[in-house]
Formats: C-alpha cells, structure tokens, sequence
C-alpha cells in the first residue's frame, strides 16, 4: 500500500492520437488521464476493480469540476495525480491535477467525486468494506 500523505502519480506520454491537428491535446483526453490515475491509485491500494465487478460493484463520475490553464503537446511527458480528499459511506473525493513532467507546470486540475453504484441497477450504494478500510487512511 502507498503512503496515505503522498498525491498518486501516473506518468503518461502524449501520442498523436491524443492531439487535434495542431499536436494540442484534446480536451477530453484529461478525462482519460484522470480516469486511468484514479483507477491505478485504486490499484495501488490493493483493491482490484473486476473483483468489484463479480459483486455487483461499479464506480461512475457523479460530478467533476476541470480547470484547464496550459495545452499538453504532441510528445509531452506528463505526471497526472489522485489525491482523495473526501470521503462518505458511498463517495470518494479527489483532487487531480496534470503537470508536464520536466518543468512541473500545472496544465489541467479538477475536483472529482467517485460514486459507488450497484452494477446492474445503477443506484448508489455502500463502499465495500476492504475501501472503507483504506480509506480511514486517508481522511
């Protein structure tokens, strides 16, 4: 298990599919970097999310607040965080950023609230207990 006081990081590398015509990344693209990030600090915690899947266990975006300040470009190297800042019996609350690697400008950051939700009904529900365990770790 990681350092509950340390932010998550994920290097990721720009490639061309990722970019408009003009080597800028497309917007939507932070989405996946965010996506992949917080699905890796879940990992990163010991928890594997098709075991989730097997007991009717989901995890959606309820509500993402972005701010983008700087383009990524064709071939960056980027660092994407997941810090959890916030949790309840059935929502987890991080705050993600995107730096380019070399210099460790902030280019995109966003709030994202992680809803529990029974897979086959799409209603909220509990946190498992082995997440719940991790993280009173955490806040």
């Amino acid at each position: 298990m990681s350092d509950p006081s340390a932010s998550f990081e994920l290097p990721v590398r720009v490639y061309i599919e990722d970019t408009d015509a003009g080597g800028i990344v497309f917007h939507a693209k932070y989405l996946h970097y965010m996506e992949r990030a917080r699905t890796e600090w879940v990992r990163s915690q010991g928890v594997g999310l098709r075991a989730g899947l097997e007991h009717n266990i989901s995890y959606v975006v309820q509500k993402m607040n972005l701010h983008f300040r700087m383009p990524a470009k064709l071939d960056d190297q980027l660092l994407v965080t997941a810090e959890l800042k916030a949790a309840s019996r059935v929502w987890m609350g991080f705050r993600q950023c995107v730096y380019r690697a070399d210099d460790r400008q902030l280019l995109c950051d966003a709030d994202v609230r992680v809803a529990c939700v029974a897979l086959d009904t799409g209603k909220p529900r509990r946190l498992p207990e082995n997440m719940q365990e991790i993280l009173k770790n955490f806040v």
